[in-house]
């Protein structure tokens, strides 16, 4: 009974051509769907084979390309409205005043909300993802796709830590901030800051001391989020 209806699993198989999967996996798809058919197939029903085989293969062969031919994880709810829009689009182009539908036209012929078709549109070229390695354009320089992505900026990492101690230093007393100020804005010595304020050198390595280890302490829920991101 399989082999008997063998070419019509053959010829559904060949309506999903064009789509990403070789003619030759296809019908390996379609000839499983097949097989399924034979087995779960009950005469007792009343109803003729073809009628129960057709969506049995065709069944197994769109099951096939939603489970294995993605490049990347999509909800099954967009791979519908992929198909639904794919389906539409394929009815309206040429009848349209030779002009691409657009997307009310799409969302009437789907039965689908212009939300709905937009997010169908946008899955259309998602089936499969670009290589990094893809080359740009047709000038053959060798320009991929790779080479449009920035690189990490250390002035980001600055700029954000920068940003989350401003509150903390505002906080602190006026002489803290001097003194770290002198110390890491200007770059005194300490004995250079001891003069400047009348104190005694090791009266601002304590405070620098003090002053440090309470910032790295008040910081560092900052710090940790910082390396989780």
């Amino acid at each position: 009974m399989t082999a008997a209806w063998l070419p019509m699993a053959e010829r559904l198989a060949r309506g999903y051509r064009g789509r990403g999967e070789s003619a030759e996996d296809l019908t390996q798809v379609a000839a499983l769907g097949l097989v399924k058919a034979v087995r779960g197939y009950d005469p007792e029903r009343g109803h003729a084979f073809e009628s129960y085989a057709v969506p049995t293969v065709v069944g197994e062969i769109r099951r096939h390309f939603r489970d294995h031919l993605w490049g990347v994880h999509v909800p099954r709810r967009t791979q519908e409205l992929r198909n639904r829009v794919r389906g539409a689009r394929a009815e309206l182009d040429g009848h349209v005043d030779d002009r691409p539908a657009d997307e009310g036209e799409l969302a009437e012929a789907s039965g689908l909300s212009r939300r709905e078709v937009r997010q169908g549109l946008a899955a259309l070229d998602s089936f499969r993802p670009l290589s990094l390695d893809a080359e740009l354009g047709q000038t053959g320089d060798g320009h991929t796709l790779g080479d449009t992505f920035g690189s990490n900026d250390p002035g980001y990492d600055r700029t954000l830590t920068r940003e989350a101690v401003r509150p903390t230093l505002r906080r602190l007393p006026e002489r803290d901030q001097r003194v770290l100020y002198l110390r890491y804005f200007q770059e005194m010595t300490q004995s250079g800051i001891a003069e400047r304020l009348g104190v005694s050198q090791m009266q601002v390595s304590r405070l620098l001391s003090r002053i440090e280890r309470d910032l790295r302490e008040e910081l560092a829920p900052v710090a940790a989020d910082a390396g989780d991101r």
